[in-house]
């Protein structure tokens, strides 16, 4: 199961880059950053129109190679230029070529909220985010405890991080919501064999009351899927391949919010 061989990758990276970095280090850089809150993040997504991710990556499991040549500079300055709410980026380096150096060089450049796109399964995780100056890490439920969401969700609000917690049934929802998520974002697209469906969005949106953020995530292609997403009452969407692929990322943007 692909899911299962991205946890064994991530665990065995992580370890690597601990015996390199070690969490002290980690900690002390973080201690000379500037405070941050994540309610600011949370109240940004909440505010109204279509709220648009849009996403950095290489490749994916599922479609293989995007892309060649990764310009992650460029592309995020074409997001920015497009007023998207925050730009996801891939750290994830064996599926989806990518590296967690991207996320920093990026908010280095951009003044822009960055979501780490990874699959976080260590504390570690969660403080190279900060560090790199990320707004926003992904929790995803279906590989982590209850109790381990919990402890990071935590952690990241007490590192000033929000929280997107993906969820994908109604299972999942429940538990984003028990530990307090403030902002869930719905997979329409199964982790376990990579089939896409709006449905599930549809079906879970009843289910996440109106003040958490819901975002729509994975299978958006046309304006006519926002619109879908739209009528149901979606606060955001998040958007990769179908941007990465686009000749005019910045236009396929702006046709989004201008039609909502």
């Amino acid at each position: 199961m692909i899911l299962d061989d991205l946890v064994t990758a991530t665990q065995r990276r992580t370890e690597y880059e601990q015996s390199i970095v070690p969490l002290s280090d980690l900690k002390k850089s973080i201690s000379e950053l500037p405070k941050t809150d994540s309610k600011d993040v949370y109240e940004r997504f909440r505010q109204p129109g279509m709220h648009v991710i849009g996403e950095i990556k290489k490749a994916s499991p599922s479609r293989g190679q995007i892309v060649n040549n990764l310009d992650y500079i460029g592309i995020a300055k074409q997001y920015h230029a497009a007023d998207v709410t925050a730009i996801s980026v891939l750290t994830e380096p064996k599926y989806f070529k990518g590296h967690i150096s991207y996320l920093k060089e990026i908010n280095q450049t951009i003044d822009a909220l960055t979501l780490r796109k990874d699959f976080i399964i260590n504390p570690y995780m969660i403080y190279q985010a900060k560090d790199t100056g990320a707004n926003i890490i992904l929790l995803i439920v279906a590989i982590l405890t209850k109790d381990q969401l919990k402890q990071y969700f935590d952690l990241a609000h007490e590192l000033g991080l929000a929280v997107l917690v993906e969820a994908h049934d109604e299972d999942e929802v429940a538990i984003a919501l028990s530990i307090g998520a403030q902002m869930i974002g719905v997979n329409n697209r199964n982790l376990k064999d990579f089939s896409v469906s709006f449905a599930n969005s549809i079906n879970l949106r009843k289910k996440v009351p109106s003040d958490i953020v819901f975002i729509a995530e994975s299978g958006v292609k046309s304006i006519s899927d926002t619109r879908k997403l739209e009528e149901i009452g979606v606060n955001g969407i998040l958007i990769g391949e179908t941007l990465m692929k686009s000749t005019n990322p910045t236009e396929f943007i702006r046709k989004i919010q201008e039609d909502v």
